[in-house]
């Protein structure tokens, strides 16, 4: 019998965890629980022998986080899929259904998000298992949490029969108010949308020719446009423009009738906000007072608080706080009340309006060759600190409104300037003229490390003439 194929879901922003979640570097990419990120969680949870090789399902701008993160734990892709719009998560499970449809109908495809976490991977295996049944029978199964409290945050699934395997379902809820989330706590029928669905190529393909069918052409077209690009698939844009921006539950659940529900009771969040972080580290014991605080913070007569600090050089310190939170970045701090955790998207809107660059981007800017972070910003003038990965190249490229002076700290650059070619090692420094046509690379096993200074009237990253680029990109980066 074949394996189950994962889809993975990683092309979301997470607003409710600004400021460490951000549009350029969302959630499911940072280590906010344990020692690796919280997709690499999600990979590695659905892999082992009864899976094959995930499929990814993300945008341009994380495509090389992706191939990084799932590289760091020794997990090879099937394929990394390039959606090129957002356009929310029908279209993008549809295409995962269509391409695996077109080697075996009957494949099951099991779509997880990549943000959530569940400890004990082996429980949720069993919940799969029981899943595949139904699944191989022509069902939709999705999977329900067992609520632990009145959850507004979430959005409810009614069952309509009774016992310990997959039961019908009744009627998706959408998230209640506080009165009604204890009244479907009490009735005892209701679970929380996980939103992870197990079928088979063929029954979504069925479900959406029934109940969205305007979907299929423009998504099939979509497939048989897509090239691959550095080992991506990147699908047509063209056919993607024209799709509705809907969820796959508006578009295709609500409406199905084939639909069985497996219930899952052990640990599970999708960490939907900073209360949600905050119960997860309590539920590992030993935090007095319901405070959680990093390294990086400290609580002096608090209670039920969390303090955290994602900079070295930023210490939090909070004095008799009851039921706050205060999450603090090298450039944004968050202090909210506990029972605000859902508004923290106001944040992100707030910050748009005033035009803050901290609404959507963070100082430290992850590229495929490494990342970079501005140090200093001024008229006419900027620093910023260059990490290149052992082996990569920045592309071969040009600016119209400013010269560059880079100064290696560790490791070796090779630089072209113009027709020139100089190997630059630790303490050297070299100057890159206004117009000069140049690159930097990593010739060595380590990475390599500098300071760079620029000068000129306009410093924007949007600055850049590229010629050539090892990582066929489009803009600048």
């Amino acid at each position: 019998m074949s394996k189950i194929t994962p889809v993975l879901m990683a092309g979301g922003s997470g607003t409710r965890l600004w400021p460490v979640s951000r549009r350029s570097f969302p959630k499911q990419f940072a280590q906010l629980i344990g020692d690796q990120t919280l997709f690499q969680a999600s990979a590695r949870r659905l892999s082992g022998a009864d899976f094959a090789a995930p499929v990814v399902m993300t945008n341009a701008d994380f495509r090389f986080i992706v191939a990084e993160q799932l590289d760091q734990i020794g997990i090879p892709p099937a394929a990394i899929v390039i959606e090129p719009l957002g356009r929310n998560t029908a279209p993008a499970i549809l295409a995962a259904a269509l391409m695996a449809a077109a080697e075996d109908p009957e494949r099951l495809l099991l779509v997880a998000p990549s943000d959530h976490v569940i400890p004990d991977a082996a429980a949720f295996a069993r919940a799969v298992e029981a899943g595949t049944g139904p699944a191989r029978q022509g069902r939709i199964v999705t999977f329900g949490i067992t609520p632990t409290r009145p959850e507004t945050g979430y959005g409810y699934l009614e069952l309509a029969g009774e016992g310990e395997g997959p039961q019908p379902l009744a009627r998706f809820v959408e998230k209640p108010d506080t009165e009604a989330a204890a009244q479907m706590l009490a009735q005892g029928n209701f679970l929380w949308n996980a939103g992870i669905f197990l079928f088979s190529a063929r029954t979504m393909i069925e479900a959406f020719r029934a109940h969205a069918p305007d979907y299929l052409e423009p998504v099939q077209t979509a497939i048989d446009g897509a090239h691959t690009d550095l080992g991506f698939l990147r699908l047509a844009r063209a056919p993607w423009e024209g799709l509705a921006d809907q969820s796959i539950d508006y578009a295709v659940m609500e409406k199905a009738g084939n639909l069985a529900v497996v219930r899952f009771s052990d640990h599970w969040s999708d960490l939907g906000g900073w209360d949600a972080v905050w119960r997860e580290e309590l539920s590992g014991g030993g935090h007095a007072d319901g405070v959680v605080a990093d390294d990086r913070s400290t609580a002096i007569g608090c209670e039920n608080v969390l303090l955290r600090s994602d900079s070295e050089d930023l210490q939090v310190v909070g004095i008799g706080l009851k039921d706050m939170m205060v999450v603090a970045t090298s450039d944004a701090v968050l202090v909210a009340g506990m029972d605000k955790a859902q508004e923290v998207r106001q944040a992100v809107t707030a910050l748009k309006k005033k035009g803050r660059k901290q609404a959507e981007s963070f100082p430290r800017d992850h590229r495929p060759w490494g990342w970079f972070e501005t140090l200093a910003l001024a008229d006419r003038f900027q620093v910023k600190r260059i990490v290149v990965k052992p082996g990569a190249a920045l592309s071969l490229q040009s600016h119209v409104h400013r010269s560059e002076h880079w100064i290696v700290v560790s490791g070796t650059a090779r630089v072209t300037v113009d027709d020139a070619v100089t190997l630059v090692t630790e303490n050297q420094s070299i100057y890159v003229p206004l117009g000069a046509v140049h690159r930097m690379e990593n010739p060595g096993k380590v990475p390599m490390v500098l300071i760079e200074v620029q000068t000129g009237s306009y410093l924007g990253e949007d600055d850049i003439i590229r010629y050539e680029d090892v990582y066929a990109r489009d803009r600048s980066g």
